[in-house]
């Protein structure tokens, strides 16, 4: 009989979340599935107040473990954030602080900012470096056995790929930040992603290969990192669920409301105006909704494997994404609303995340956390659930928010940053910002504006206090700057070829 199936010896302990087996004499670790979403925005499940998105096995997740309300990705594009996770550190600590290989890297847009724009972005790591201890890393040292299976986008270099990163299997993860033209259907053109049969969607085959890895791991703990590659663009979803969705939005008559704001107040503070740059103003895309019911029920699917198995009491459970939503560009295909922007931006559409987390047997499941996380501290929460042995030389800017699982209350944080110093394909400046407590303040790098909000009054952030709070406006400022000091943060350039 697999020893793992004795749940009923299952314990919590302070010092961390083991498992107990009695009949083998040892502590058994705990499994953990990360699971994180691409471009998924804080409004895109239907337990975060979407009623036009269906996510029931997430939902359900939510009802198991804590809904994080105030969780956040530490950048508003991709690579950097799933850097972070991977490392522990700010991705201005790593100077990996655009996705790769970045906006400036195309030549179209290389132009228009040389020609247009006030400063210019800085350089950036493209690999994620060999030396940083990752998570897969760390948990490989702790007997772990560990995959990866989805989107990487950490590195251009094959050589700094997933396998060579702490992970014994990598699945689908490389340099493509997204499936590409017509990626979601085989073929996938993802040279570590055997094509499918004729019409097989990427993310039933994602599901597919995590249940097969989570038979082949069943007798040892396993980190499995699930990055998925829903809800990048292109969009493309399964016919019967665009159906479903195009009627569901008709019976609503969703078909009746304005769509978009095609005169977003941003846009006239943007050096370049691109023609895509247009806000969505509700959630009506059939096609994206569908994108999304895809994932949810592959996740349910796993979920169903792990209970089969014996494996879902003792399995820990992570979901998250890694950038605001796209509401902005390119489609803009959902709405961010109430929060402000989306994707690209430092504001709250941008950067504000759907977290859940579900540990078993948790006292207080069911319930909301209110405190500020952010993607820097799944790596010693991780570590802290599991009894593993920290690594706070790696892990610098993260904070194990596991006291908050256990619903201890504490002062858990000071402050988090953002520093993002580049023109973003979506619309946004470079910017960098702070929340300390229930304030916000943002600093544009182009024209040095300042922008002061207390969210507890402000979520969509509408009535800039910076000249009726000086002395908070200055204090947080020097804080930002001091903060950027210490992580050696590059910073724009002025552009000598644009006039003030």
């Amino acid at each position: 009989m697999n020893r793992r199936l004795f749940i009923s010896e299952l314990a919590v302990l302070s010092v961390g979340f083991t498992v107990q087996a009695q009949t083998a004499g040892k502590t058994i670790k705990p499994n953990i599935l990360f699971i994180l979403a691409d471009d998924l925005g804080w409004m895109d499940l239907s337990c975060y107040g979407s009623s036009f998105y269906e996510t029931p096995n997430i939902d359900q997740l939510a009802k198991e473990g804590i809904r994080f309300t105030n969780a956040y990705a530490a950048c508003p594009v991709s690579s950097p954030t799933r850097a972070s996770f991977q490392t522990g550190k700010y991705p201005a600590r790593l100077h990996l602080t655009d996705y790769i290989p970045g906006g400036y890297a195309v030549a179209s847009r290389k132009r228009i900012i040389d020609a247009t724009c006030p400063v210019l972005p800085v350089p950036f790591v493209q690999n994620l470096p060999l030396s940083e201890l990752t998570i897969g890393e760390a948990l490989k040292q702790e007997g772990y056995q560990t995959a990866h299976i989805g989107k990487w986008n950490c590195s251009i270099d094959s050589l700094t790929y997933p396998q060579y990163q702490g992970y014994d299997i990598n699945i689908a993860g490389c340099n493509k930040g997204g499936p590409g033209k017509g990626g979601y259907f085989s073929p996938y053109h993802n040279p570590y992603l055997s094509d499918g049969p004729e019409g097989e969607y990427l993310t039933d085959r994602l599901g597919d290969e995590c249940i097969k890895i989570i038979r082949r791991f069943k007798d040892k703990p396993f980190f499995i990192n699930l990055p998925f590659y829903q809800v990048h663009t292109p969009l493309l979803a399964k016919a019967d669920k665009v159906k479903y969705f195009e009627e569901k939005a008709k019976m609503m008559g969703l078909n009746s409301f304005k769509t978009f704001n095609i005169t977003p107040e941003w846009k006239n503070k943007q050096p370049f105006q691109d023609s895509t740059h247009i806000e969505r103003i509700i959630q009506s895309n059939a096609v994206y909704a569908a994108m999304i019911a895809s994932m949810d029920e592959n996740i349910g699917r796993i979920i169903d494997e792990l209970k089969r198995l014996g494996l879902y009491e003792n399995t820990i459970i992570i979901f998250t994404s890694d950038n605001g939503g796209l509401s902005t560009s390119e489609g803009s295909p959902t709405a961010n609303l109430p929060l402000r922007g989306g994707k690209g931006f430092t504001y709250e559409g941008g950067i504000r995340e759907p977290l859940i987390v579900r540990i078993p047997h948790m006292e207080n499941a069911g319930n909301r956390c209110d405190s500020m996380v952010i993607s820097t501290d799944y790596y010693p929460t991780i570590l802290e659930m599991t009894g593993s042995n920290l690594h706070p030389e790696q892990h610098l800017d993260g904070i194990s928010f596991f006291p908050l699982l256990k619903n201890e209350k504490r002062n858990y944080r000071d402050a988090i940053y953002w520093h993002y110093p580049h023109y973003s394909n979506q619309g946004g400046r470079p910017s960098g910002a702070i929340r300390m407590g229930s304030y916000k303040l943002l600093q544009f790098y182009d024209t040095g504006e300042l922008e002061l909000y207390d969210l507890s009054k402000d979520l969509s952030e509408k009535e800039n206090l910076k000249d009726s709070e000086p002395e908070l406006t200055e204090r947080l400022l020097n804080k930002l700057e001091n903060w950027r000091t210490s992580v050696n943060a590059d910073m724009p350039i002025k552009n000598t070829k644009v006039h003030d």
